[in-house]
């Protein structure tokens, strides 16, 4: 059982510590270290998002505080914010990216038979991207704008379970658009992005992979009219057309029809007008699968609010990189635990419930309101070391 555990212990027992050790070795992120390893680091690290603290000097004095618990958290000695700004500095980011992505992949098998709402076979990625605003003076290495640093964060996600399955981090500068460049596409998935991401030569060689996308059009776009689906203009869909282009390059970059359906919002009367490469589905579904795409806007407002990201514990690239992965990897694990555990609650609420309970001791689902602790799915210390494996 999991008496004598902390709720912070039994959370990260669900990580497959012995795969985190192979990238430790691979990267040599333990070499020469006295104290501090990269496993140790990740967990103060984790708990610093987990409990939402601000600065290096917080995570210490926080837990310094709980100190006679620190040895059931998982550390073997105090943690000094100097050892931790050194550690944030000094290991490679890329342990604790290849690990999130390790999180990412378990995280996407357990919701691969998750309801989108639509009737659909086809996994659905939604891709965007966040800008994090950044010291110029303090992180010159991010040089944005004249007077501004920042760093942009390019995510695809899984709507099935809201999982991304690909993060690109890179300057503030990258455009939008050469992110399609870093995908590699999944013949007969669907790709929802907004128009900044419409170059006509990158949405057809996405096409002749067997992908669809789905996006908005730009008000300056060349084309005419091949044919028009019948559609009833007293509802949503104005107009279902089968489009070519006609401008001199796009034409070039894009050979073959697409599709244009025009769509009134009843919600807010705005009409919108949506480009893509899916003949067949239902315009109606055309149109969900776009406003689906909120979910990568949703998912970003969340990395930002709820691991902190705002604030930075290092200035380096190292170190903000390590930081934003390992918010990746908090977010991942507290989604495979409430799959894994079964718990009819949002990630929201089991972030707020952990960020206050940490510390206590007893089994992880009694933490949680409404939970039945003694579900068949409440498991040992030691059943929980077999995703490990």
């Amino acid at each position: 059982m999991n008496i004598g555990k902390t709720l912070f212990a039994q959370l990260l027992d669900f990580l497959p510590w012995t795969t985190f050790a192979r990238y430790v070795a691979r990267y040599g992120g333990d070499k020469g270290v006295r104290s501090l390893s990269c496993a140790e680091q990740f967990r103060v690290m984790a708990f610093a998002q987990l409990t939402y603290r601000e600065s290096l000097r917080d995570i210490e004095v926080c837990l310094s505080a709980q100190e006679a618990k620190l040895y059931h958290m998982g550390f073997r000695e105090p943690i000094r914010r100097s050892t931790l700004a050194d550690a944030n500095e000094l290991r490679d980011w890329r342990i604790h990216a290849d690990f999130a992505q390790r999180l990412i992949g378990q995280a996407r098998a357990l919701y691969a038979g998750e309801d989108l709402g639509l009737e659909l076979s086809n996994t659905v990625y939604a891709l965007d991207s966040t800008t994090i605003d950044l010291c110029l003076s303090v992180f010159p290495w991010a040089h944005f704008r004249t007077t501004k640093a920042a760093v942009k964060m390019h995510t695809l996600l899984d709507l099935r379970g809201n999982i991304p399955s690909f993060i690109h981090v890179s300057e503030g500068k990258l455009h939008d658009v050469h992110a399609l460049d870093l995908l590699l596409p999944e013949p007969g998935a669907i790709y929802v992005m907004d128009r900044g991401y419409v170059d006509f030569g990158r949405l057809h060689a996405l096409h002749l992979t067997g992908s669809f996308f789905v996006t908005r059009t730009k008000s300056n776009m060349d084309f005419h009219r091949v044919y028009s689906a019948k559609t009833d203009r007293d509802a949503v869909i104005i107009c279902d057309q089968t489009i070519a282009l006609d401008g001199f390059y796009t034409k070039q970059d894009y050979p073959t029809h697409l599709r244009r359906v025009r769509f009134k919002d009843p919600e807010t009367d705005k009409t919108l007008v949506f480009l893509t490469n899916q003949m067949t589905l239902p315009a109606a579904t055309i149109c969900a699968l776009y406003k689906n795409r909120w979910q990568v806007v949703l998912f970003f407002k969340w990395i930002k609010q709820h691991p902190r990201i705002k604030r930075f514990f290092g200035t380096s690239e190292n170190a903000v990189k390590t930081q934003i992965w390992i918010a990746v990897s908090v977010y991942v694990l507290v989604a495979i635990v409430k799959k894994r555990l079964a718990l009819d609650v949002s990630l929201y609420t089991l972030l707020q419930i952990l960020s206050v309970t940490l510390f206590e001791k007893m089994p992880l689902q009694q933490a949680f309101p409404g939970i039945n602790s003694s579900s068949e799915s409440t498991m040992s210390g030691n059943q929980l070391n077999l995703f490990a494996l």
